[in-house]
């Protein structure tokens, strides 16, 4: 028998329905959405909002584990602790490490995807290692090289087809062959740890890069004379532009200037979360360095700069709607639909629709997270 979920309104793709009734078919799928009260169980979510499960398309870490320990036990950790955080699908997000270490990634997370229970593996996001060292930020610029198409159909094939994502720098040599032997593998280029002018940058969007990871941060900034990945990520057509909305990363005012260019459809909000993420202030690990998490933040300890974020997915959607940038419906959807459409993932999850697993979330109208369902079974709140 299904049950029906009642709520103040559900959120899909381009629309809110209002005092309506969702169904959850007992093959935990999404059935019909109704106005009239139907016969069978209904759970009553009257104040509340029906939202499709977060989707983190970019994510190191979480419960003080890492994708890059290489453990399957502490991706399921992380799985699971991610339904507290309103996420139900993920790209496991791997640091620019070495060619072995990113190897045998690449193959365990192939070989055991599926066995998680939490949040689904929708993909593998390998940040590097193809970046520039004057914007290392957090990763390590002695494993840095120009891209490489051979280690790329490697990492692909070994994680049995998962790796759907992949970030470099536009300047590096190579990039426009890069971009294309991607693409015909179905896996989106994103642009990072860059000091690309406007033109570099444009070219390899030109060439079918759609991705600016954490604008802002790791890239050439904006200048009147020279846009840089800043004024490319801004300006360029048909681009995704990924925010971390913590505060900290990211000014407000500079989050606005983001969202008036490139709409609640193409702004995506990630967490870029570490290991630290959910364990409180304390020392922590990313990668080869040391990290310590304090005021909200996670820096390195040898130089003071930020070192991805603790931040949780559903705290980015409350953070942009307290700063009064977007609804909730579009700030939701900047955490879900956006992020799912920029990887090409966006047929199994993102959005709430007849027949799809009946991932999703409930929250109030501040964006607090009530619920979360995974394949229609409660499963957090």
């Amino acid at each position: 028998m299904s049950v029906y979920l009642y709520a103040k309104s559900i959120i899909l793709e381009d629309t809110e329905r209002t005092n309506a009734y969702l169904e959850i078919k007992d093959d935990g799928t999404f059935g019909t959405i109704l106005e009239e009260k139907p016969e069978g169980t209904i759970i009553d979510y009257s104040t509340y909002h029906l939202a499709p499960g977060l989707v983190d398309t970019h994510i190191h870490g979480y419960a003080s584990h890492d994708v890059m320990d290489n453990d399957f036990e502490g991706i399921k950790v992380i799985s699971e602790g991610l339904l507290s955080c309103g996420v139900t699908s993920w790209l496991p997000t791997t640091l620019t490490d070495s060619v072995e270490n990113l190897d045998a990634v690449c193959e365990t997370i192939g070989q055991h995807a599926g066995q998680e229970s939490g949040a689904k593996i929708q993909g593998i996001f390998l940040e590097g290692p193809f970046f520039t060292e004057k914007y290392k930020g957090a990763q390590n610029p002695k494993y840095m090289s120009d891209p490489s198409i051979e280690k790329l159909d490697k990492w692909h094939r070994l994680s049995q087809g998962l790796v759907n994502k992949i970030a470099i720098a536009p300047e590096r040599q190579g990039v426009k062959e890069f971009i294309e032997f991607a693409n015909s593998k179905d896996i989106r280029t994103a642009l990072a740890h860059s000091d690309a002018t406007y033109q570099q940058a444009k070219e390899a969007v030109d060439a079918g890069a759609n991705i600016f990871v954490h604008v802002y941060n790791g890239m050439s900034g904006l200048h009147h004379r020279e846009p840089g990945m800043v004024g490319a990520a801004l300006n360029l057509k048909n681009v995704y532009a990924e925010m971390i909305c913590d505060g900290h990363h990211v000014h407000p005012a500079a989050a606005e200037v983001v969202m008036k260019a490139r709409g609640p459809e193409e702004t995506v909000l990630i967490t870029d979360c570490m290991r630290a993420g959910g364990m409180g202030e304390g020392l922590s690990q990313l990668g080869e360095f040391e990290v310590v998490v304090k005021d909200g933040t996670a820096r390195l300890k040898d130089s003071g700069s930020l070192a991805g974020s603790i931040l949780e997915l559903i705290e980015a959607v409350q953070n942009v709607l307290a700063w009064g940038l977007v609804s909730l419906p579009d700030a939701l959807r900047m955490a879900s639909l956006a992020p799912a459409k920029s990887v090409g993932i966006d047929h199994v999850c993102g959005l709430i629709a007849e027949g799809r697993p009946a991932d999703l979330i409930v929250v109030d109208d501040a964006g607090q997270l009530i619920a979360t369902y995974l394949d229609g079974q409660k499963r957090f709140g």
